[in-house]
C-alpha cells in the first residue's frame, strides 16, 4: 500500500512539471481519493473488527458470570442481540421429548404484545427446523422457507433470520433465534461466526449454570433429611413427620401440592394421611386402590410413576374432584423393595408448570428413600425403648412375685395362725381383717403384674382398616365400590369399645343403603379431632320413605345415645339421604 501511494505521487509531480494539460493532472487526484477511501474503509472495518472482538469477549464473560440457569439464559438472550444488531432475539429451550421448546425467552417484545400473541411457541415452523436440524441456518426472508407458515395474530412482522443450536456436553440444548437485523441489513457470514462462538460460551455457562443449581438442590435435599431425621430421633409424633416429608417436597420442587399416602392392615388400600398445598382437603382421608391410581401404581411397582397432566389421566379417579388447576405430577414410592415400603409421595404442579425432569425425579427417589431410612432407625430406635420398657417391666413384675407377694403371703399365714391365739374377740376379728386386707392386696399386686406383662394385642386390627374391610364387604351388596374417606388418629384416639360401636354402625347404614336406597352412589366420611368420632353416610337414592322400617336407625340411635353421642338423619332436596353419628371420646 505504501509503495503503491509513493508511485501514484511521482507521477503526479511529473505532469505538474512537465506543464500537461489540466485534465490529466486531475486523474491521478481522483485515484488517490479512491486510495485514501479504501484505506478509511479497511481501517474502520478493522476497528469495526476489533469493536466486535471486544464486545463478543465481553458477552461471554457476561454469560459465563452467571450462576443461576434463568438469569443465563436471559443474559444469553441479550447479548445474541447485542452482537448482531438484531431487534428480536429468543432462545428455545428444548423439552425432553426432544421434539418441542418447553421454555421460551424473549427480548425485543414488550410483555403486554406477549401476551397479546398467546402462548409461546412449541417448535414448528422454521423453529421446529433447528430442532430437527441442528445447524446454523440464515434466511434473507422467513416466508421463503418451505417449513414457514406465518405468524400468529399481533405478531410483529419479520423477515429476515439467523438461527444457531446451543449444546452442552454434546447435546443439543436449545437454540438461538435471531430476526430483523436493524437498519433493513440481512445477516451475513460474520453474524453467523460470532453467533455460532456466542452459542459454545452459553453451552459451558448453562452447563455450569446447571451444575451450580444441582448443587444447590442436593444440599437443600440434604438439609430437608437431616431435619426429617432430627424430628424422627427426637420422638415426635408420625403425623408431624409424615407433615414434615410433604412440605419440605413440595417446597423445594416447587410443586402446588404434596400428598403421602401409607398402606393399610388389609395390604390392599392406601389411605391418604397428610396432603398439604392446594386444595389439601379435598385429597386428605381418601382411600385408593393399589391399581388404577397414580399413587397404587408407585406403590405397588416400588418405582416412580409421571403424569404430563392429572386431569386428564385416566389413572386419576373422576370422583371426587381433587386436581382442579394442576398439571404435571410424580408419585415416588418412600421406601424400595428390598426395604419394605412405607408408603407414597405425590408432587403436582400447577397447569402450565415444567414436567417433573429425570433428575428431578432421581433426587426426589433418594430423598423418600433417605426419609425412609430415617423412619426405619425411629422405629428400631421406638422398638428397642419398647424391649427395655418390658424388659423392666418384667423385673418389676418378678420381685414382685418373688418378694413382695410371697412376704406378704407369709406374714398372713402367720397373722392368721397366731389369730387362734387370741382370747379377745375384738383383736381377734381386727387380726382376721387384716389378713383379708393383705389377700386383697395381694390380689391387687397380682393383678398390677399381669398388667406389667400383657401387651396390646392386635386382635381385629385398627378401626380404618375395620372401616376398609365393612366398605368391601358391601360392594358386592351394593352394586358399586363406596366412597372413603377418613381423617385424624382413628386407631391412636379411638379406644377399642368405641370402635365396635362405630364399625357396627358404618355396616348398618351401607346395609340401608343397599336394600333401601336404590343408590348409584354412596360416600363415607369417618373423622376424629381427639375429642370425637363423626361417621358421615351420604347417598343419592331415593331417601327414606316416612312408612319405612326403622329397625337400623333406632339400633343406631340408641348405640349414640349408650354414648353420650348424636344421631340425625336429613333428606336433602335434591333426592339421598345423609346420616350423621357422633360420640365424644374417653376423657373429653
Amino acid at each position: 500500500m505504501t509503495r503503491r501511494f509513493g508511485t501514484t505521487c511521482r507521477r503526479a509531480l511529473e505532469v505538474v512539471v512537465s506543464g500537461a494539460p489540466e485534465p490529466r493532472v486531475r486523474l491521478p487526484q481522483l485515484r488517490l481519493d479512491e486510495l485514501l477511501e479504501e484505506l478509511q474503509a479497511r481501517l474502520d472495518a478493522a476497528r469495526g473488527t476489533r469493536d466486535r472482538v471486544h464486545s463478543l469477549l465481553e458477552a461471554v464473560l457476561s454469560v459465563g458470570r452467571e450462576l443461576h440457569l434463568e438469569q443465563a439464559l436471559h443474559a444469553i438472550v441479550d447479548a445474541a442481540a447485542v452482537l448482531v444488531d438484531a431487534e428480536y432475539a429468543a432462545l428455545g429451550v428444548i423439552g425432553p421429548d426432544g421434539r418441542t421448546l418447553s421454555a421460551f425467552h424473549t427480548v425485543g417484545v414488550s410483555q403486554e404484545r406477549i401476551a397479546e400473541i398467546g402462548p409461546f411457541p412449541e417448535g414448528h415452523g422454521i423453529l421446529g427446523e433447528l430442532i430437527r436440524r441442528p445447524e446454523p441456518l440464515r434466511l434473507a426472508k422467513l416466508s421463503e422457507h418451505p417449513a414457514s407458515y406465518g405468524f400468529p395474530a399481533h405478531h410483529p412482522p419479520m423477515s429476515s433470520f439467523l438461527g444457531v443450536p446451543i449444546r452442552v456436553r454434546e447435546q443439543v440444548f436449545g437454540n438461538l433465534y435471531l430476526t430483523e437485523k436493524r437498519g433493513g441489513a440481512l445477516f451475513d457470514e460474520d453474524d453467523e461466526a460470532v453467533l455460532s462462538t456466542l452459542a459454545v460460551a452459553a453451552g459451558v455457562a448453562i452447563d455450569n449454570a446447571r451444575l451450580y443449581e444441582e448443587s444447590r438442590l442436593r444440599e437443600r435435599w440434604l438439609r430437608a433429611n437431616a431435619e426429617i431425621t432430627r424430628s424422627l430421633m427426637s420422638g415426635s409424633a408420625r403425623t408431624e413427620v409424615l407433615d414434615l416429608i410433604a412440605e419440605q417436597a413440595r417446597e423445594i420442587t416447587g410443586s402446588a401440592l404434596a400428598a403421602v399416602a401409607m398402606p393399610l392392615a388389609d395390604g390392599g388400600s392406601l389411605d391418604v394421611e397428610i396432603a398439604v398445598g392446594l386444595d389439601a382437603d379435598a385429597h386428605r382421608g381418601l382411600v385408593l386402590p393399589l391399581h388404577d391410581t397414580l399413587m397404587g401404581l408407585a406403590f405397588t411397582a416400588a418405582a416412580p410413576v409421571t403424569s404430563d397432566d392429572v386431569t386428564r389421566d385416566g389413572r386419576i379417579s373422576p370422583e371426587p374432584p381433587r386436581f382442579q388447576g394442576l398439571g404435571p405430577a410424580v408419585a415416588v414410592p418412600v421406601g424400595t423393595g428390598a426395604g419394605g415400603l412405607r408408603g407414597v409421595l405425590l408432587l403436582a404442579r400447577e397447569t402450565g408448570r415444567a414436567l417433573f425432569s429425570g433428575r428431578e425425579t432421581e433426587m426426589l427417589l433418594a430423598f423418600a428413600a433417605q426419609a425412609a431410612v430415617a423412619m426405619e432407625l425411629a422405629e428400631r430406635r421406638a422398638d428397642a425403648e419398647q424391649i427395655a420398657l418390658l424388659e423392666d417391666r418384667d423385673r418389676i413384675a418378678r420381685d414382685l412375685h418373688d418378694l413382695a407377694i410371697q412376704r406378704l403371703f407369709a406374714t398372713g399365714m402367720t397373722l392368721q395362725s397366731a389369730g387362734r391365739f387370741i382370747e379377745h374377740e375384738g383383736a381377734a376379728e381386727r387380726v382376721l381383717r387384716a389378713v383379708d386386707d393383705l389377700d386383697d392386696t395381694i390380689k391387687i399386686i397380682r393383678s398390677a403384674i399381669f398388667g406389667l406383662r400383657a401387651r396390646e394385642g392386635a386382635a381385629g386390627g385398627g378401626l380404618r382398616s375395620r372401616a376398609v374391610r365393612v366398605a368391601d364387604e358391601a360392594t358386592p351388596v351394593l352394586g358399586f365400590a363406596p366412597g372413603l374417606r377418613m381423617e385424624g388418629l382413628l386407631d391412636t384416639d379411638v379406644p377399642h369399645d368405641v370402635a365396635d360401636h362405630v364399625v357396627a354402625v358404618l355396616s348398618e347404614a351401607l346395609t340401608n343403603v343397599a336394600r333401601h336406597a336404590h343408590a348409584d352412589r354412596a360416600d363415607v366420611l369417618l373423622t376424629t379431632d381427639g375429642r370425637e368420632v363423626r361417621l358421615r353416610v351420604t347417598d343419592d337414592g331415593v331417601g327414606i320413605p316416612a312408612e319405612g322400617r326403622r329397625g337400623g336407625l333406632a339400633n343406631m340411635a340408641e348405640r349414640a345415645a349408650q354414648l353420650g353421642g348424636r344421631f340425625e338423619v336429613t333428606v336433602p332436596t335434591g333426592g339421598g339421604a345423609t346420616l350423621e353419628w357422633s360420640v365424644p371420646l374417653p376423657g373429653c
